[in-house]
């Protein structure tokens, strides 16, 4: 393996005696391997881009390691473990994903309905012919990335959607987009008869066995809520936005998300009707370019080369309208693949992916954001190292 140069090694060493970055996992006996893969890994991504704290956890044919780096916040030193609880950005789809998945399961709506049965104001716009999977995919027309700023309320939303005309027929094009996945979890709640927010921290996230994974971080966990840090390095966290929640409002600790990643290749632990649904997050829906969308997902048939994975994960196609094909009858879920998704506020930064078929898995949460390239470089080369050896003997 090639190792980090010494300039690289010299700085990181420095990082950590400023800012108390540490890596470890349950027990030191059979880290040492592991861990300096990651570290090699996340020691230039920190230095490169001046990350304040970065937080990793790995899964392995079901045994979690935990590598934490650097501080929450710096103004008071805390540093990064697992419990640090960070914004995931657009990661926050997957679960919204699950629970409109949930919702299928149970017969409460599906995912072919028009979005204008769940919302009748729109009865009599363009959303009559889009669905609830058209929304769920991006693929409803060409909804913009985010909501125009005129758009700060729910009647100022409604009137939006109400007077939206589609550029392309629902199904040809994919244009990733908050305002579509968004309306996407607002409608399966109203499906639900529930406030979306309540649905997540009061059913879903304890379903799934996740203890510090929330929309509104309770007042009694805010000392573990990390600051994010903006380009010019000023502590920041997400400001309220419309149908924030349901694109890009959790908050959750890589002991969660490691959790729900494992959750993900293995359900089986779940209560059947949520194992069904966290699975059929996973069907293909669509083709675009070498990526295949499911719901909340983005999915590769594995092995993947990197080259593939940084394609699927560029700005091409977060920016822009792509052809796509549709998968008829749709992909079921599948083994053999690489399965995974970044997200972004404006201070923090995240990915994850996992890989079902070698039950392994990796979480990466940081207090900045920066590029996805780098974020996806780092995972694929500690994944790779995952894939071809066996897990250590120590773990939690």
């Amino acid at each position: 393996m090639k190792k980090m140069s010494l300039p690289k090694l010299a700085v990181f060493a420095i990082v950590s005696l400023l800012f108390g970055t540490y890596a470890h996992a349950a027990d030191s006996g059979g880290q040492s391997h592991l861990e300096r893969v990651v570290n090699e890994a996340i020691g230039p991504v920190m230095e490169e881009n001046d990350i304040p704290g970065i937080a990793v956890a790995v899964t392995i044919q079901g045994k979690r390691y935990f590598f934490n780096y650097g501080v929450a916040s710096k103004k008071s030193g805390q540093k990064v473990t697992e419990d640090t609880i960070f914004e995931i950005g657009s990661i926050s789809k997957t679960f919204t994903a699950t629970l409109a998945s949930y919702a299928a399961a149970r017969g409460t709506l599906s995912l072919s309905d028009s979005a204008s049965k769940y919302l009748p104001v729109l009865a009599g716009s363009s959303f009559d012919k889009i669905s609830l999977l058209d929304l769920g995919t991006y693929t409803a027309g060409g909804l913009p990335l985010q909501f125009p700023g005129s758009v700060t309320n729910q009647k100022t939303m409604i009137a939006y959607y109400k007077n939206w005309r589609p550029t392309y027929a629902a199904g040809t094009h994919r244009r990733y987009s908050n305002p579509s996945i968004g309306l996407f979890g607002y409608l399966a709640a109203r499906g639900m008869g529930e406030p979306f927010d309540d649905l997540m921290e009061q059913k879903l996230f304890p379903a799934l066995g996740l203890s510090r994974t929330y929309i509104r971080v309770p007042q009694g966990q805010m000392g573990n809520y990390a600051y994010g840090y903006s380009k010019g390095n000023k502590p920041i966290r997400v400001t309220p936005g419309v149908l924030d929640s349901q694109a890009y409002g959790v908050k959750t600790t890589t002991s969660d998300m490691i959790r729900f990643v494992e959750a993900s290749m293995d359900g089986s632990k779940l209560d059947g009707t949520l194992q069904r649904a966290v699975t059929a997050t996973h069907t293909g829906y669509y083709k675009v370019g070498n990526m295949i969308q499911g719901l909340g997902w983005e999915i590769y048939a594995y092995p993947v080369d990197l080259a593939r994975l940084l394609a699927g994960n560029s700005s091409e196609m977060s920016r822009k309208a792509n052809k796509v094909t549709r998968l008829a009858p749709p992909l079921p879920p599948q083994e053999a693949v690489l399965i995974n998704k970044t997200g972004s506020t404006n201070g923090f930064g995240a990915y994850v992916a996992f890989v079902p078929a070698k039950d392994i898995g990796i979480v990466m949460l940081a207090n900045k954001s920066y590029p996805i390239s780098a974020r996806v470089k780092a995972a694929y080369r500690i994944l790779t190292v995952l894939e071809s050896e066996p897990a250590p003997a120590s773990a939690r």
